[in-house]
């Protein structure tokens, strides 16, 4: 297979990458160009021993970290590239690989040339950025104490603030009636037999926010079947799964909505949250 056949089909999702990366698609897009033609000029600069996908997004990361003018602050067209200028380089390409691209970590340390804890270094400091920008109220959906308080310290360590902690879905309720939450995690089963499912559609009667589903049951919620949800974690969780996507949930701004009567949503899914994880 040539070079070409090889890297064709990766080229909408660089391209998107460019996008988020530079802030416009005409800009973004010279930028694939120019990887482009440095591939044709010089085949052997694609970088052997990768996976062809981790190969072309590091060829693009030369090019693009190559030019010092990508290192400086530039005034953003719209909200969302004012948010996303705001991380400083190294994060944002880290965060946007992980967040957006769905590379792993071992996969963003070999895009970016450093190693595993770096690249996890780089995702929180993109995370605390995030957070100085999108700093919230967060309801917590949980009747499992130990896990409530690690939630808790969690999503306070990002700089967001603790709206109130349901065990119960009459609970979840009554803490939104006392404070509109701006970010909902929540488990499915609750204390008293009750569903986070059922706690987080009449929450969703009455108002648009991103929800998190953290639960030991994925398979209730992963049936294969639309909606489904687009942040789900599962138990036992990594601290770092849910500080990236608590982050990558506010940071997108598309908030799930309640389910009309056919059972879908214009956000494209019932328990859709913020800016889901690209399928590649």
């Amino acid at each position: 297979m040539s070079l070409a056949e090889t890297i064709a089909p990766q080229l909408p999702y660089l391209r998107r990458f460019a996008r988020a990366l530079t802030g416009s698609q005409e800009s973004g897009d010279a930028y694939v160009v120019a990887v482009l033609e440095t591939l044709v000029a010089d085949p052997a600069s694609f970088p052997e021993g990768h996976l062809k996908r981790v190969g072309l997004y590091k060829c693009f990361l030369k090019v693009w970290n190559s030019v010092s003018l990508n290192r400086e602050p530039v005034e953003p067209k719209t909200q969302a590239d004012k948010s996303l200028e705001a991380i400083t380089p190294l994060p944002r390409q880290a965060f946007l690989l992980a967040s957006v691209e769905g590379f792993t970590t071992q996969q963003i340390s070999e895009i970016l040339g450093t190693s595993a804890d770096e690249v996890t270094r780089l995702i929180e400091e993109a995370g605390e950025q995030i957070a100085e920008q999108t700093a919230t109220d967060v309801l917590i959906i949980e009747d499992e104490p130990l896990i409530s308080m690690d939630l808790e310290a969690l999503v306070k360590g990002l700089g967001h603030r603790v709206s109130g902690v349901a065990r119960t879905h009459r609970e979840a309720l009554a803490e939104v009636r006392k404070k509109r939450p701006g970010l909902v995690l929540a488990d499915i089963h609750l204390a008293d037999g009750s569903s986070g499912l059922d706690a987080v559609n009449e929450i969703l009667l009455g108002f648009t926010v991103p929800v998190i589903f953290i639960t030991a049951f994925p398979e209730r919620l992963l049936t294969g079947e639309r909606p489904e949800p687009t942040f789900l974690i599962t138990k036992p969780f990594e601290p770092n799964t849910v500080r990236a996507l608590v982050s990558q949930a506010l940071f997108f701004g598309t908030s799930a909505h309640f389910p009309d009567a056919t059972g879908d949503s214009d956000s494209g899914g019932r328990y859709a949250a913020a800016g889901g994880r690209a399928r590649t």
